[in-house]
């Protein structure tokens, strides 16, 4: 427990292991919020004509950056706020609270896990300052019986919330069914389930230039659906070789293109471009 970024109390210094090589350090750049990443309106999905749009929409923003944030999703604005408090409230907590959870083997198969950086902490060369909170969502139900009891609403809210989350990502997924031309309940059964909801914490860091929260990467799964801090800015799309920066909105979520999505996506594309083929050749 005495590892976890959040238990430090008025750190001066970065420590140094959590000091990233100087290639990889942010140093003092200021990355601005970009506007460019799409946000697509969801509300009028009902209506074919505008389902039409928003899967164009959602088939554009996947080509162009592999992101894009969506409103009016159906998930309630204050559903959301509660469980981004509560979360919060989970982190302040004294630490006998939190001790039962936190675990260093990536290993083992926990229904809730705290732990610093990764779960390879004790071989990676390098730390990143966050900790982070694993729920394991499926079976959902049996799932919540092992989530904190502490605070007192946590399984009762963010149970909420994980339902409401799962329902938007199975009708993202329905959309890019319908736009890559894939048989309907395609990403339906397992490849839809969302098997855990990961909360990362960044606590302050005295020296921000010096670390990271979250290294580059790219999400294995199909989707990742994020909701940011709307009073934090610090995801960022790689494009072109430039990060840009993802503007946190009010009662938006991130949607993230995974490895999976993106070998689907490259089918498509060819696929595509091999059917235009054919009718110039024709």
């Amino acid at each position: 427990m005495e590892k976890l970024v959040s238990s430090w109390n008025n750190v001066q210094t970065v420590p140094e292991k959590y000091i990233f090589p100087p290639e990889k350090r942010p140093g003092n750049v200021t990355f601005n919020a970009s506007k460019s990443i799409p946000v697509i309106d969801l509300e009028a999905i009902a209506s074919s004509q505008d389902r039409d749009a928003i899967i164009q929409k959602i088939l554009k923003a996947g080509e162009d950056f592999g992101f894009f944030q969506v409103i009016n999703h159906g998930v309630a604005e204050d559903l959301m706020n509660d469980t981004m408090s509560v979360f919060k409230e989970f982190f302040e907590l004294p630490e006998e609270d939190k001790t039962s959870f936190y675990c260093e083997d990536a290993m083992r198969n926990n229904h809730c896990m705290l732990y610093t950086s990764s779960l390879l902490y004790a071989t990676e060369d390098v730390h990143l300052w966050r900790d982070n909170l694993r729920n394991s969502c499926h079976p959902l139900e049996e799932c919540i019986q092992h989530w904190p009891e502490k605070p007192t609403r946590y399984r009762h809210v963010v149970g909420a919330y994980a339902a409401e989350v799962k329902k938007l990502s199975a009708t993202i997924l329905e959309l890019l069914c319908e736009g890559l031309g894939l048989e309907p309940g395609h990403f339906g059964g397992k490849l839809s389930e969302i098997p855990s909801l990961l909360v990362n914490h960044y606590p302050p860091c005295p020296d921000p230039s010096l670390t990271l929260g979250v290294s580059e990467h790219c999400d294995p799964n199909l989707i990742t659906i994020l909701q940011q801090d709307s009073d934090v800015f610090g995801l960022q799309v790689l494009k072109n070789g430039e990060w840009i920066g993802v503007e946190p909105i009010s009662n938006a979520f991130v949607v993230n293109m995974g490895y999976q999505m993106q070998t689907i996506w490259i089918i498509y594309v060819e696929n595509k471009n091999f059917s235009l083929l054919q009718d110039f050749d024709g």
